[in-house]
């Protein structure tokens, strides 16, 4: 049980009331403001403080006071304006709006939550920073791109982010029917359009992009072409402008590319016709992180190891992540971590991969529901992977607050 003081609006506040007190816990202020609510701290310190995460009710000030007295505070969230103000604060306790009262219940009682702070750009193998571009590659032979770029984006979507998820693909985009989208209207290939005119703007952007939603953290969504023949839409300076549009408007972009690394003009005796590589040469060249995956079995390291070389040539490797996904005994023979591990570092000359064990049940889950691994398979060992990967390669490195102090409520 813990005393509480709120700073809610009244929709919110009358939604939760009769679940703050079935758990146990007493109100000691309800109030309107940051205003109210400082005032409020020194006639009766509460032990938790839950405060909607608009900025008349979460002010830099209400946080420092809460951290200098040990006061636990979470911040709820009623649109993506609110997470980004909580998140230029410092403060990553962040709970949907909508929520039930047990998802806070499960930040109550769960100790120091670390925050993961907003850093400088990253240098090389460093975290990233607001405003950057993860580009997830793999080769040919369905490696597990689509699938990686997906989770990746809910994972970062999860920590606090905003986060769009844009399909490059020329050859075969999955997103939208993997998220269960529709795409009869490309959103990326409409927003090179856009961008080729200079209409591309933060209104056209929220209008062409599909929302994923989730408690665990929404994101949007840029869908795939749904036609192959439709590629000389995306030419690298629209491909190029509309990375640099979609860096603006969110914290992190995320995207899924193609297989092909060929330079068309090689194969091509007219040098000013589209180039259908374009898109993904140029996603790569643009991206802070490249994100490279491969199957972890003897066809799939095989094609990985090929392809690797290629993607050596493009770009510098010192800004390029490993993952290689479906790691399993049944295709490479005991100890598969480590197998697969020596034959990258052997052949490749690749150190320190990210291994992502198989689970096909967890991604079957996903794709029949048309979700992400967090929401239809939480405890996926994949999912748990992915997400060691991005908290600890992605997200800025986490780092306790100044002077905050915090001890585990027990409920009841």
């Amino acid at each position: 049980m813990a005393t509480l003081a709120l700073a809610l609006d009244r929709d919110t506040e009358d939604r939760l009331l009769a679940d703050i007190v079935e758990y146990g816990h007493s109100i000691v202020a309800r109030v309107g403001t940051a205003r109210d609510l400082l005032v409020a701290l020194d006639v009766r310190p509460p032990e938790a403080v839950v405060v909607g995460a608009g900025r008349a009710t979460l002010t830099a000030e209400l946080i420092a006071a809460c951290d200098g007295r040990g006061i636990r505070l979470i911040a709820l969230a009623a649109s993506d304006l609110d997470r980004r103000h909580a998140a230029s604060l410092g403060l990553y306790e962040v709970v949907d709006a909508g929520a039930d009262w047990s998802e806070v219940e499960t930040l109550l009682v769960a100790g120091i939550v670390v925050p993961l702070r907003i850093g400088g750009r990253a240098g090389a193998g460093g975290a990233l920073s607001a405003g950057s571009v993860i580009a997830v590659w793999g080769p040919a032979g369905a490696p597990g791109r689509t699938t990686l770029a997906i989770n990746i984006a809910a994972e970062i979507a999860a920590a606090g982010h905003t986060v769009v998820l844009a399909d490059v693909d020329t050859y075969s985009g999955s997103v939208a029917p993997s998220l269960g989208m529709l795409d009869e209207a490309p959103g990326f290939a409409a927003g090179c359009r856009l961008a080729g005119s200079d209409s591309l703007t933060q209104s056209e952007l929220e209008r062409i992009a599909q929302r994923y939603n989730s408690p665990q953290g929404a994101f949007w969504v840029l869908t795939g072409i749904g036609r192959p023949s439709r590629w000389p839409e995306l030419s690298s300076e629209r491909v190029s402008r509309t990375i640099d549009a979609l860096r603006q408007w969110v914290d992190y972009v995320v995207l899924d590319t193609g297989f092909n690394l060929e330079s068309d003009e090689e194969i091509s005796s007219d040098l000013f016709a589209p180039r259908r590589n374009a898109a993904t040469l140029t996603a790569l060249r643009s991206a802070d992180r490249v994100v490279a995956c491969g199957l972890a079995d003897p066809v799939g390291m095989a094609r990985f190891l090929r392809a690797w070389v290629e993607l050596a040539d493009l770009l510098t490797t010192d800004r390029v992540s490993v993952v290689m996904n479906r790691v399993r005994a049944s295709a490479v023979g005991l100890d598969p971590a480590g197998q697969v591990t020596q034959a990258l570092l052997r052949f490749g000359g690749i150190e320190s991969p990210i291994l992502v064990p198989h689970d096909q049940q967890g991604v079957d889950a996903a794709v029949l529901t048309g979700r992400t691994l967090r929401d239809a398979a939480p405890k996926s060992p994949a999912r748990t992977s992915i997400r060691r990967f991005v908290c600890t390669e992605l997200l800025p490195v986490p780092e306790p607050r100044a002077g905050f102090r915090w001890r585990k409520l027990i409920p009841g």
